[in-house]
């Protein structure tokens, strides 16, 4: 542990998969940053302390699956656009002399915001969001933060969201951008995709998937066989890091 003068880490259960830890830890050695990166698997929020004292140079985590909004009660500061998704996924360590702050981030709107934005044109005022989970939220917020109009998509009806069902013709023309935020035709189950109205896709749509594992999904592949521009979420997902270590360094 004294080999670094910092360590950041990320906190969730299970950790199976950390695309961060391999990120930061490959950066550190290529930029001789003395820090490392470790995955931290707490099978309770209430675990967060411990980490904490363990780790007196801890200078920022990442959090993800399931404590990105159990972590909120722990925080002493949140990020406005943060306080609007009810999500939190980059805590930075604020130290003065004897104090400890946390302040918490979310950097999956900006991810997004910053991959999507260069691709809306003047037609694509309106979006689909395909999924209600976390990320969904991030995405609505992002997208209202940059004028386009959101409609939830989901299997059960509800206020503020339509199904899959009643998806017309004229709504797939009226919403130029559909954004899956769902885990349907992730790795490895790549033959299954959102149940939309693909034929009724034309070259002015856009549609922009969060997963990046395949990288073609079969939303897109699909979408593209009809002229639509797509999209992964790699990009946001690099964007995300880049965001992270900005807040922690700033």
């Amino acid at each position: 542990m004294g080999r670094y003068e910092r360590t950041f880490g990320l906190i969730g259960y299970p950790l199976t998969h950390s695309f961060s830890q391999n990120f930061f830890n490959q950066k550190f050695e290529a930029e001789n940053i003395s820090a490392q990166y470790l995955n931290f698997e707490i099978p309770d929020i209430g675990d967060l302390m411990e980490v904490v004292a363990e780790y007196p140079n801890l200078s920022g985590l990442n959090v993800t699956i399931p404590y990105k909004e159990q972590v909120l009660p722990y925080l002493d500061e949140i990020d406005e656009d943060a306080k609007k998704i009810g999500a939190v996924n980059v805590i930075k360590f604020i130290r003065k002399k004897d104090s400890l702050k946390f302040k918490g981030y979310n950097s999956d709107i900006i991810g997004f915001c910053d991959s999507i934005k260069p691709l809306l044109t003047p037609q694509r005022k309106k979006a689909l969001i395909l999924g209600t989970g976390g990320a969904a939220k991030a995405v609505r917020q992002g997208l209202l933060n940059l004028g386009v109009e959101p409609t939830y998509v989901s299997r059960t009806r509800r206020e503020g969201v339509i199904t899959y069902e009643d998806l017309t013709p004229e709504i797939m023309a009226e919403h130029k951008v559909i954004v899956n935020t769902t885990p349907l035709g992730m790795y490895p189950h790549i033959d299954e995709c959102p149940d939309i109205l693909y034929s009724e896709l034309t070259p002015q749509h856009l549609c922009y998937d969060l997963l990046y594992n395949p990288d073609v999904t079969l939303f897109m592949k699909r979408a593209r066989e009809h002229g639509a521009q797509v999209k992964n979420g790699l990009e946001m997902l690099l964007l995300q890091a880049f965001v992270s270590w900005n807040i922690w360094n700033e």
